[in-house]
């Protein structure tokens, strides 16, 4: 090959390219969710673009396999803002993250505002009040420095409570999802990917990333099994 000034010059540009793409890939898009404002949309829309979804997550938003996460029910704003990360990449999901690149703002609202107007999951058996996994959703554990899961889940994993009276500076509660009937193994796997570091898109991820830095497997299982059940 023979070099010429314009070689020259179009090498290191191209060097330069390659590399930013190279970090983009290694350093994906943060979602920060800490003034997210709860959203709205129109839920007879988003019924009319939830056929695809159903295929996963159900016809009625109970997912067909436990796999899958439970979609019905959930905070609109939760909804929303999972798959503004899916479609942003801030959240990797192989099959998700194609999906959601097809919709735009408007879609994703009004799918949010559909599932969330779908009666939760209805569990057949209450969970033990007194288990692992009660102790560590609301008490937490502190020896371990694991906080209780009620601070931002609600005491009945159904969603947080805000503080309506307080002038304090007050968190998203509204992107903070439903745990309440969740599916078993779908909770599990996001706790591991917590953990190991594979899911932290968002700012609402780094803070669970911290919080299951200190579970075991053992306490994982134990927390998604008794979420499930409320």
């Amino acid at each position: 090959m023979i070099f010429t000034t314009r070689t020259a010059i179009l090498f290191p540009l191209a060097w330069a390219a390659m590399a930013a793409g190279m970090v983009l890939a290694a350093n994906p898009p943060f979602d920060d969710l800490r003034k997210q404002a709860p959203i709205h949309g129109d839920a007879v829309a988003g019924a009319s673009k939830a056929a695809t979804c159903a295929a996963c997550h159900g016809a009625k938003g109970i997912a067909v396999a436990p796999n899958f996460p439970n979609l019905a029910g959930q905070s609109a704003t939760y909804l929303y803002v999972q798959l503004r990360a899916f479609r942003g990449g801030a959240r990797v999901n192989p099959v998700m993250q194609p999906l959601a690149k097809t919709l735009t703002d408007h879609d994703m609202r009004n799918l949010a505002a559909h599932f969330a107007l779908l009666p939760g999951k209805a569990v057949s058996r209450a969970a033990q009040a007194s288990s692992r996994g009660s102790i560590l959703f609301h008490d937490g554990d502190a020896a371990l420095g694991v906080p209780p899961c009620q601070g931002c889940h609600g005491i009945d994993g159904r969603g947080p409570r805000p503080d309506r009276t307080s002038t304090a500076p007050q968190p998203a509660w509204s992107s903070f999802p439903v745990l309440a009937g969740q599916n078993a193994p779908y909770v599990l796997t996001q706790l591991k990917a917590f953990r190991d570091g594979t899911r932290i898109g968002t700012s609402n991820d780094k803070v669970m990333q911290g919080v299951a830095h200190d579970l075991t497997i053992a306490d994982m299982r134990a927390l998604a099994g008794y979420v499930s059940r409320l």
